[in-house]
């Protein structure tokens, strides 16, 4: 396979189930949001600490793996006859990780500043992204079909990467700044 094809060369993609929409095409804009918040991912993982955060890196490995599922999945106009990658079960399956990782950090009561250190900056930013492709994939369900279980999953990613992102900090005896013009939010 070549890595260009010139098929894109005049604005135009091609999706799963051989449909062509513009680059800016809300599916285009959902699953490559979907792109952006692996490559972040990738950043994020490039910075841990091998030793220390091998349990992190394998939970970002797997989630990786995911999002090109998601990914996937977002990509196909022609849902008829299309075998979705996304399993129902795909966002349960993110909820252990999250109260197992919470319990490393501070309870949270205040909203909170991200960034710390390079690699909590990256899942930081990861999550901000996903929430992106979230945004998307909502825009684009208001005008075509999208698979349910990866919008579930968008959603409870965006809360698994937050809550790494502190524990990456926390690992790095890095506190979270507070957001110092709010009050208490969480109780």
């Amino acid at each position: 396979m070549r890595i260009y094809t010139r098929g894109g060369d005049r604005g135009k993609t091609t999706l799963i189930g051989a449909v062509r929409r513009y680059k800016h095409d809300v599916r285009v804009e959902a699953y490559g949001t979907v792109d952006e918040a692996g490559a972040f991912i990738g950043m994020a993982q490039a910075a841990l600490e091998t030793e220390r955060d091998r349990d992190v890196l394998d939970v970002l490995a797997s989630v990786q793996q995911r999002l090109w599922d998601v990914g996937a999945d977002l990509a196909c106009a022609r849902p008829e006859g299309h075998t979705y990658r996304t399993p129902a079960e795909a966002a349960g399956e993110l909820e252990p990780w999250i109260d197992r990782y919470e319990k490393e950090t501070e309870p949270i009561t205040h909203f909170v500043i991200r960034g710390g250190t390079p690699a909590a900056a990256a899942l930081h930013v990861a999550c901000t992204v996903v929430r992106r492709a979230e945004r998307r994939a909502v825009a684009l369900m208001a005008v075509e079909t999208v698979h349910p279980p990866t919008l579930a999953y968008l959603n409870r990613l965006s809360d698994l990467l937050f809550v790494l992102a502190r524990v990456l900090n926390a690992r790095a005896h890095a506190p979270d700044v507070r957001y110092e013009n709010g009050g208490t939010v969480f109780h």
